[in-house]
This record gives structure tokens, sequence and C-alpha cells, in this order.
């Protein structure tokens, strides 16, 4: 385990390396390069991994190891390439810690910074793609049928609204497959319903509908124009 003073230091040498280098070249210093070598080492062990759920695991178990660096990078970095930077981006996504990933998103996306060469994406489409679909898989996860545990999906749910709105802010203005974009308003539209805030949910699975035809939220619309059009005339009846 990584001392705190050692931690120290390797977040100062990378803001100082971060911050003193051209941002139209890619990032070096002695930092990036430990934590490029260590990268490597870290995919070559995943690369020996065949379950992803395995996987994922491992990845998890290795992040803490470039906290710090990353930290300093975000802290000094003025926009270098850095591959570093950006698998972690991946990882972070790729593990569910959406905080973390949006939060070095919204570094790269600042600066334009691309994803390494391997991944065929760009960033703003994976980061989008990546929150909508992990945002979608715990939207799925059953709760108890009680108070507390309808309490608890609807606290997730205004959670995953808030990263997912992040995500769509961040990402709004970029050119990408109608289809991923879809997707996250898919996941917004879901959010929003279980934070239980039905005009917003509509609005995103609207778009959402409007973005991909196959998008599979016709019956959500529906249900959801239904409840709506049932609180508007009980609206209507209490004042009467």
């Amino acid at each position: 385990m990584t001392s705190p003073a050692r931690k120290h230091y390797q977040r100062a040498t990378a803001a100082q390396a971060a911050g003193a280098a051209d941002p139209r070249a890619a990032q070096g210093g002695e930092q990036y390069e430990l934590h490029a070598a260590a990268l490597w080492e870290a995919r070559r062990t995943l690369k020996g991994i065949k379950s992803i759920e395995a996987k994922v695991a491992k990845k998890r178990e290795l992040l803490p190891e470039f906290e710090a660096y990353v930290a300093g990078v975000l802290e000094g970095g003025k926009g270098a390439q850095d591959d570093v930077l950006m698998t972690v981006m991946l990882w972070r996504l790729d593990v569910g810690d959406l905080e973390g990933g949006i939060e070095v998103a919204e570094y790269a996306l600042r600066h334009g910074l691309d994803t390494p060469d391997r991944f065929e994406r760009d960033t703003a489409s994976i980061v989008a793609e990546q929150v909508a679909e992990e945002a979608l898989a715990r939207l799925e996860t059953p709760y108890e049928d009680s108070e507390r545990g309808r309490t608890a999906a609807a606290n997730d749910a205004a959670d995953l609204v808030m990263h997912l709105s992040r995500a769509e802010a961040l990402t709004r203005d970029a050119d990408m497959h109608d289809q991923i974009r879809a997707k996250l308003h898919k996941a917004l539209g879901y959010a929003y319903r279980g934070s239980l805030s039905l005009e917003e949910s509509l609005e995103h699975l609207r778009r959402a509908l409007q973005l991909n035809d196959r998008a599979g939220v016709k019956k959500d619309i529906e249900k959801l124009e239904r409840e709506l059009k049932q609180q508007q005339n009980a609206g209507d009846q209490a004042t009467a």
C-alpha cells in the first residue's frame, strides 16, 4: 500500500509535470512514465483474465494505484494527451464509479483529449454510452417491496439523475451516433421516473424515441402520459 507521503509526492510531481507539459503534445515526466509502466503491467494482467466480472473486480483493485497521479493531473494539467489518465477514466466507468469517471471526463472533454489508440470510439461517445449503460443496469436492480426499499430506490434514482445530467451536459454538443444519445436520454427518463419526476421522465423518453425509434420506450411513454393525465384530472377535480 502506498504511504500518504508517497501519494502526496506523486500528486504534487504529477501536477507540476502536467502544468509544464505542452498541451499540443503527449504528457511526459517521471510520474507519467512510472504510471504508464504500471498500467502496461496491469493491462497484461487483465489480458490473462477471461471473465468480464473478474476483469472488473481486478480493475477495481488496481485503480487506487493511479489515484494520486490522476488527482495531480486534474489539479495542474493544461490538456496534454495522457493515455494513463484516459485509461483510468474508462476503468472508473467500467467498475461503476460514475462520479470518478465523469470527473476525468470533464477534464478530457474540456481539453479535447482522445481515448488511447486501441479504443475505436471517441471520448464523448464512450462517456455517454458507458454512463447510460451503468445507470440502466442499476435501475433494473430489484429492491425489497417495502417503504424502506422504495425510498432507497428513489434516492438511488436521484443520484443517477445527477450523474446522467452531468454526462448529458458534457456531451450535448458532441457529434455522436443518435442511438448512443438516445440511450443516454432513455437512462435519464428512467432515472427521473424512479425519482418520481414524471414530467421530466416523459420529456427524456420522448427525446430518446425521437433519436431512435427502436429505443424501446414507446410503452413507457404511453404509460407515463396516462399517469400524468390522471394526475391532472385529479387536480382539476380537487380544485373544482
